[in-house]
């Protein structure tokens, strides 16, 4: 497996890389870019396997998603994958009006040499089952929780932009798109796996636009990736739309077939004294691994959130980066943050603002998503560009790509697991301040509440994340 033989468009920066993580634990040599990449890029990492592009199109209206993806998807099919896949949230947190996967899976069916897209949302390890085609989601990422049925979901039901009311995938689809569902369940999973594809090719030959692919169990994996793989191979690429269980399926069947071999040999980072922490995730996870990380010594910046989102912020911004810069340099790792969950008054506050702006309240959110994301991107590089800080870890998903385009990064390749779902990484941003420093993308529902602390010394996390990795 020498040749280009997986490509992917991920809605939001921490699911991105989620996504590279699994495939370069999976044995790819793989990259995440932060613009389509040519392959005149590409020349920069020989023998690449997985290529990445790490999107915004989470937090974007229909129109503004054709926009981004035709384009995303006519460069990632150009470079003739085997398979192209549109990576969303393992929560599927989606509306008709913002991020709306139904659209993005019409797009992208138009560069696929296939009648009919795979849809794998499940992801066990992440703690993510689909049975019977409804979603249920565990409490939080790498850490036992509760598992609730996604509408009931103590986050994913509370989402500020896209809550999810509906816990059956297919439904929630059907107000997306009209393409036609069908679903291969947890029972025919059960069977052999030459039946399994037999159904798997009925409801292909059914006319089934979408096939929705139960998972509850790591076992499955291997059975899924079969599937799929097996559908590959045209003129076009294979595109399927899903979670990091794509990418964890996938894997699974490679190496069961001998064609990867798992990678265990990670880098030992260096523990540092410092981190820098920014977080525009209203999640009561992170907001637990900010109270933690405060009473374990970190100094906190809490945002004016209302002050950022408003035109004219400049003086305030330069007035929290002196702060920032100031702390850093009297030895204080820093957590500089929007909110401490979903319950932080300051969101109250921001919810008000429509009303002025004369603006619809969703408008409103991609708005604060896009200044909030600058704004922390700002920081970030004044904190790099004035001190000696090496690694950096942003939380949230909507507001981190933005963040990361106001930086200037344009690709980052994997250093080391952290916990499942935010490796860390190293940045490439050619003639910017963050060029080569560590960082990690963590999303809302990532993590123990010691997360942002362990950042200072990762070897012993690193071994265990390895561990859940293979």
């Amino acid at each position: 497996m020498n040749d280009l033989h997986f490509t992917y468009y991920g809605d939001d920066f921490t699911g991105s890389t989620d996504a590279l993580e699994v495939l370069t634990a999976a044995g790819l040599r793989s990259v995440l870019f932060t613009k389509p990449p040519t392959r005149e890029m590409l020349a920069a990492y020989p023998g690449v396997q997985a290529v990445g592009l790490a999107g915004v199109s989470r937090s974007l209206s229909p129109a503004e998603m054709e926009a981004e993806l035709r384009p995303a998807f006519a460069a990632l099919s150009a470079l003739k994958p085997r398979h192209l896949h549109y990576k969303v949230c393992s929560t599927f947190d989606s509306s008709p009006e913002i991020g709306s996967i139904g659209r993005a899976i019409e797009i992208g069916s138009e560069f696929s040499s296939s009648s009919f897209v795979p849809l794998l949302v499940g992801n066990p390890v992440l703690g993510r089952y689909c049975v019977f085609g409804n979603l249920f989601g565990q409490a939080g990422v790498g850490h036992a929780g509760e598992v609730y049925r996604l509408d009931r979901h103590p986050t994913a039901s509370r989402h500020p932009i896209t809550p999810m009311y509906e816990s059956d995938l297919r439904l929630h689809l059907a107000k997306q798109t009209r393409k036609k569902v069908a679903l291969i369940d947890i029972l025919s999973l059960a069977l052999p796996v030459e039946e399994s594809r037999q159904q798997f090719e009925r409801l292909i030959q059914g006319r089934a636009e979408v096939v929705l692919l139960d998972l509850l169990y790591p076992e499955q994996l291997s059975t899924l990736g079969d599937l799929m793989d097996s559908q590959a191979g045209g003129a076009e690429p294979l595109f399927s739309a899903g979670s990091s269980g794509v990418e964890m399926a996938l894997g699974a069947h490679w190496q069961a077939t001998g064609k990867l071999a798992a990678r265990t040999d990670w880098a030992n980072p260096a523990a540092v004294d410092q981190v820098l922490v920014v977080s525009g995730s209203c999640s009561p996870v992170t907001g637990a691994q900010i109270a933690h990380a405060v009473s374990h010594g970190f100094a906190e910046i809490a945002l004016e959130t209302c002050v950022l989102t408003d035109e004219d912020c400049n003086s305030y911004l330069l007035q929290v980066a002196q702060e920032l810069v100031n702390l850093i340099k009297s030895g204080k790792s820093v957590v500089v943050h929007t909110s401490r969950g979903d319950f932080d008054p300051s969101l109250a506050r921001t919810a008000k603002q429509p009303a002025e702006r004369n603006i619809s309240s969703l408008e409103n959110q991609t708005w604060c998503s896009r200044r909030l994301g600058a704004a922390l991107g700002q920081l970030i590089t004044s904190a790099v560009e004035q001190t000696s800080i090496k690694r950096v870890c942003i939380a949230g998903g909507d507001t981190s790509s933005y963040a990361t385009r106001e930086m200037g990064v344009t690709a980052l390749e994997m250093i080391c697991p952290t916990v499942q779902g935010a490796p860390l990484c190293k940045a490439s941003a050619p003639g910017r301040p963050v060029d080569g420093i560590e960082i990690c993308f963590k999303g809302g529902q990532v993590g123990r509440d010691d997360y942002f602390v362990s950042l200072l010394r990762l070897n012993k996390q690193a071994d265990i994340a390895s561990q859940i990795l293979k």
